[in-house]
């Protein structure tokens, strides 16, 4: 399970703002949307909802598994979400989700989609303490589940991916959702003001960021026409939109991007 082993290693591993599946399956969408190695314009989210419509992707204990196919050549990718309330999924014996590792599946990475998600299901059923996973308080909690799941099917874990367990392991801490930094991961909320004869006002924490959005050209008819748009390195993607008197619009969004190493994040 190197991917979802990638995804702990690399900060992919997140705290789902609320509990609503659609919400939480375009979010994490979102953010396979935003690795630079994706080309622009890839409708992860429209896959991975289109794939929903024709069948579910509920693994059990308390997983799904929702991909997407892509037709090109890249690595296997997965982003973890999870719920500390757990999610209403539909699942058939009504039980709630807590985590959702999403895959991004490439065309030359399907095969070895189909062997980690036959891993995952062998380990859910084989693992002991699999229901540990309700009891979890914190990121910091469900990582070391993730890691103890992984460590369960040792005999399909080589040198290298025990190693970088161990390593995962000696971290104590994992920043929150809001946090600026994720490892190689930011994501930031904003908010838009706008009306008719008014200058856009951005509310942000990151100075970076709002001086970013302030400058950039457009950035009212974007979100209302795309909704979801790549921009500077951050993929811009508008949650909601309020109307109010006068015209006056307030916009709900998020900011995603994924930092180089050597790249800081925007204070």
């Amino acid at each position: 399970m190197d991917s979802l082993l990638d995804a702990l290693q690399e900060g992919r591993l997140i705290e789902l703002p609320d509990n609503n599946r659609d919400d939480a399956l375009e979010l994490l969408a979102h953010i396979l949307e935003a690795i630079p190695s994706v080309p622009p314009g890839t409708d992860v989210v429209g896959l991975v909802m289109e794939r929903e419509r024709v069948s579910s992707t509920v693994l059990g204990k308390g997983w799904a598994c929702p991909h997407a196919r892509v037709p090109f050549e890249e690595d296997l990718v997965c982003v973890v979400g999870w719920s500390p309330t757990g999610i209403d999924y539909g699942s058939s014996d009504g039980t709630p989700i807590s985590v959702i590792a999403m895959y991004l599946v490439p065309s030359n990475q399907r095969n070895h989609y189909l062997r980690e998600i036959s891993l995952l299901a062998k380990a859910l059923t084989a693992y002991a303490e699999a229901d540990k996973l309700r009891s979890a308080r914190d990121l910091n909690d469900v990582r070391n589940y993730l890691l103890d799941l992984i460590g369960s099917t040792k005999d399909t874990v080589g040198p290298d991916a025990r190693a970088r367990m161990i390593q995962l392991q000696g971290k104590q801490t994992l920043p929150a959702l809001a946090a600026p930094d994720l490892s190689s991961l930011v994501i930031e909320p904003f908010t838009v003001i706008a009306g008719p004869g008014l200058k856009p006002v951005v509310l942000t924490q990151s100075a970076g960021l709002g001086e970013f959005l302030d400058a950039a050209p457009g950035l009212i008819d974007r979100l209302e026409s795309d909704g979801a748009f790549q921009d500077g390195g951050w993929r811009l993607v508008k949650r909601t939109a309020l109307a109010y008197q006068g015209g006056r619009m307030l916009y709900d969004c998020l900011a995603i991007k994924l930092q180089t190493p050597s790249a800081s994040p925007p204070k």
